[in-house]
């Protein structure tokens, strides 16, 4: 009888927010990563259980008009690579610019 335990992400998801829609015209993403822990007996599944967390490119801290961008360096390599790809400079600005209240005419056609 051998009990084991695996966690592991399994699904990390772009989603993009702010093309025209009702959010913002500013075209900002976020990661939505799932990471499973799955508890085995003898190669049989006896539980899985999920946790999920929002990565937002950074944050503004109150009072302040300037984005300190998210430390993802204890992330899963898969999540670090995904967030260092999405997050490109135009991301990080259009993010910062939402958070702050700004609303640009910047927008997506479509």
């Amino acid at each position: 009888m051998a009990l084991a335990k695996s966690v592991f992400v399994d699904k990390c998801e772009v989603m993009t927010l702010g093309h025209n829609n009702e959010y913002t015209p500013n075209p900002w993403k976020v990661l939505l990563v799932r990471t499973a822990t799955v508890i085995t007996e003898d190669g049989v599944e006896l539980n899985k259980s999920f946790h999920r967390q929002t990565i937002n490119p950074g944050i503004v801290s109150l009072g302040s008009t300037a984005l300190t961008v998210t430390d993802v360096s204890g992330e899963d390599a898969g999540v670090q690579a995904i967030f260092n790809a999405v997050m490109t400079d135009d991301v990080k600005e259009a993010y910062r610019l939402n958070s702050v209240g700004i609303r640009t005419a910047n927008t997506i056609p479509g």
